[in-house]
């Protein structure tokens, strides 16, 4: 009892664990990895938070913030607005549709590059995501390939649909004559 008291001490004693300190240096702790990420993420939106504590006292600050969100629905809604002018007033519009026509090319570019840079980074997100989606739908085609086929085949009107294949005793099953119930009674009855 005395050696198997020393070598378990030796594993476990003094107040250690021996084992699960090797494979801390292999793997992380799951508690200790989530008490980590706690903290991390608390300290992120005390972070984020404080950020929003600072109150804007000026015109400039508000004013500011105003025109940051002017520019999505902005855009938005001039379109919906050009095709309404389109519709309603087509001389108006063809007026200034040839007005953009002498915009100078270097111009659009510059537009073009101030545009982009402003959706870009969205558009980017939303088309990563979207490829993501293709090619999680595109691995399960082989799947639905499969189960389509598997459904056609219970088809009463398929090929084969009553094949037995290989079972021995369902072939034999089907091409053994059946006592009919009511024929046994009409045959008895003639009797």
């Amino acid at each position: 009892m005395g050696l198997i008291d020393r070598f378990l001490g030796l594993i476990f004693g003094n107040g250690r664990n021996v084992v699960r300190d090797t494979v801390e240096v292999f793997r992380e702790n799951a508690e200790a990895g989530a008490a980590r990420s706690a903290v991390l993420q608390t300290e992120a939106m005390a972070q984020y938070g404080a950020e929003f504590q600072t109150p804007r006292q000026g015109w400039f600050d508000r004013f500011i913030d105003g025109v940051n969100r002017l520019p999505r629905p902005a855009l938005a809604l001039g379109t919906l607005g050009l095709f309404v002018s389109a519709m309603v007033a087509p001389l108006w519009f063809s007026e200034r549709m040839q007005g953009i026509a002498l915009v100078p090319e270097p111009l659009w570019w510059l537009l073009g590059v101030i545009v982009s840079f402003y959706f870009g980074a969205r558009h980017q997100v939303k088309a990563q995501d979207f490829q993501r989606s293709i090619t999680r739908t595109l691995s399960q085609v082989p799947k639905v390939v499969e189960n389509i086929e598997a459904i056609r085949e219970l088809r009463e009107d398929s090929v084969e649909v009553a094949a037995t294949r290989t079972d021995v005793r369902l072939e034999t099953s089907a091409i053994r004559p059946e006592g009919n119930a009511a024929l046994e009674d009409w045959k008895a009855s003639l009797k």
